[in-house]
């Protein structure tokens, strides 16, 4: 895969006229898809593709255009040469774009990710006999990710990561499911069995029946898969450059009115353990680390190149759209196998459905519980709970409000594959949390 970019890169390079320049991206992944539904595998298959992106510069105009590549360099050359007429075509009726900015000084790298997957015919059987005897719906993805960068000016960058990802229902009846996770870079079976023994449990009590209780504010347990879903909230502007400037970041009250998170409270854009490149479209190299909230305060944002050249400020390798993908936040001091002593009496979140914000400016957010949200009294698992309405400020959930973190975190991929495989991904611990408000 490099070595088929870098002569596709040089082939780019020879072609260019007169004062052009170029940026060019590459995405390639060579992927196993397992689909399973009641306990069976229902569709299988293998991919292979590879994308390649080409920014025609002349002068402050450009223009983009992309192709998938077919990985025969003849017929490759020829829908390179058909990108190049079209962008020359397109650059002259094109205005000027102030604030495009692209890396001039050459930094090379090259990550090379280990290879310590299982074969999928060796993992595939074990997913399939946690699942025997029960209703079981999931999707397993493994393989090896790659993406490249090249321009004009003789940067190359590459970067690769092999991993695997699997989610998975237990189903007991009607909308009555545990939703499970386990990701990972080799497969680790006790780690898996663990996963699976938990989920059962959880569906041993899906068949009691639920528990209601009334609009409140309760003690709950909100687990790292929960979580994930509340950092993809906040990566909606609450970091990037422009929001900050603009005065549209739901952070607001932090950025201006002092507002403050508890001090256990750090979060990281982690590109070093991630499943990312650490570089971007533009050339610039990403920072191992870029820390976002530190000890409760906000502290850096992501600035990609149009608002470096816009506000005048130096980028650090942030995407167009100024958003994390490679989230951590700290663990804390709870055990994992301490969590329910912990809550004591409360509820059990495994997973939330249909969040979004009910006052951005406040970064109030708004969800449902679904998926194996417990009742739990005195440290004990007691019945599901029927589906809440909950409304609630992050001020009060990693805030005032926050009693602890548990040390172990989670290792969570993003499964979403439109086009390719997701690279952003998260690692997370589970959140104990006073006084969460229910609203209906």
């Amino acid at each position: 895969m490099q070595t088929y970019f870098y002569q596709l890169a040089e082939d780019i390079t020879a072609r260019m006229q007169g004062n052009e320049r170029f940026t060019c991206t590459f995405s390639a992944e060579e992927s196993d898809f397992v689909r399973m539904n009641q306990s069976a595998v229902r569709q299988a298959g293998s991919v292979t593709q590879r994308s390649l992106s080409i920014d025609l510069i002349a002068g402050k105009r450009h223009t983009s255009e992309s192709t998938s590549l077919s990985g025969d360099l003849t017929m490759d050359r020829a829908r390179i040469d058909a990108m190049l007429v079209r962008s020359r075509e397109k650059l002259p009726c094109l205005s000027e774009d102030p604030h495009h900015l692209y890396a001039t000084d050459v930094h090379s790298s090259e990550q090379h990710g280990k290879n310590s997957l299982a074969k999928s015919s060796d993992t595939v059987p074990a997913i399939l006999e946690a699942g025997r005897d029960r209703d079981m719906v999931g999707l397993y993805a493994s393989g090896g990710m790659y993406s490249g960068f090249a321009n004009s000016f003789g940067q190359r960058n590459w970067f690769s990561s092999f991993n695997h990802n699997l989610e998975w229902s237990f189903y007991s009846q009607a909308d009555k499911a545990v939703k499970s996770r386990y990701a990972g870079f080799e497969w680790d079976p006790a780690a898996f069995q663990g996963k699976v023994d938990w989920a059962n449990e959880q569906l041993d009590v899906l068949s009691h029946p639920s528990h209601t209780i009334k609009p409140g504010r309760y003690r709950v347990y909100i687990s790292p898969y929960a979580l994930y879903d509340v950092v993809g909230m906040l990566s909606w502007g609450c970091f990037g450059m422009k929001s900050h400037r603009t005065k549209q970041t739901p952070l607001l009250r932090m950025l201006e009115g002092g507002a403050k998170l508890h001090p256990s409270v750090t979060m990281l854009e982690n590109t070093r353990d991630g499943i990312a490149p650490n570089f971007q479209d533009a050339g610039f190299i990403k920072p191992d680390q870029v820390a976002l909230i530190e000890k409760g305060e906000l502290r850096d944002t992501l600035v990609s190149p149009r608002s470096a050249k816009e506000y005048g400020i130096p980028t650090n390798g942030a995407s167009s759209d100024e958003a994390p993908e490679s989230v951590e936040i700290g663990g804390g001091e709870i055990e994992s196998d301490q969590v329910l002593r912990q809550l004591d009496t409360g509820i059990y979140i495994n997973n939330v459905w249909y969040l979004n914000y009910s006052d951005r400016n406040a970064c109030r957010m708004t969800g449902m519980t679904r998926f194996a949200t417990f009742w739990v009294e005195n440290g004990v698992i007691k019945a599901p709970l029927s589906v809440m309405r909950f409304d609630e400020t992050l001020y009060r959930m990693l805030g005032e409000n926050l009693i602890g973190l548990t040390a172990e975190r989670d290792l969570i991929m993003d499964s979403t594959t439109y086009q390719a495989r997701s690279t952003e991904s998260g690692r997370l611990p589970g959140i104990l949390v006073g006084e969460f408000s229910f609203t209906l």
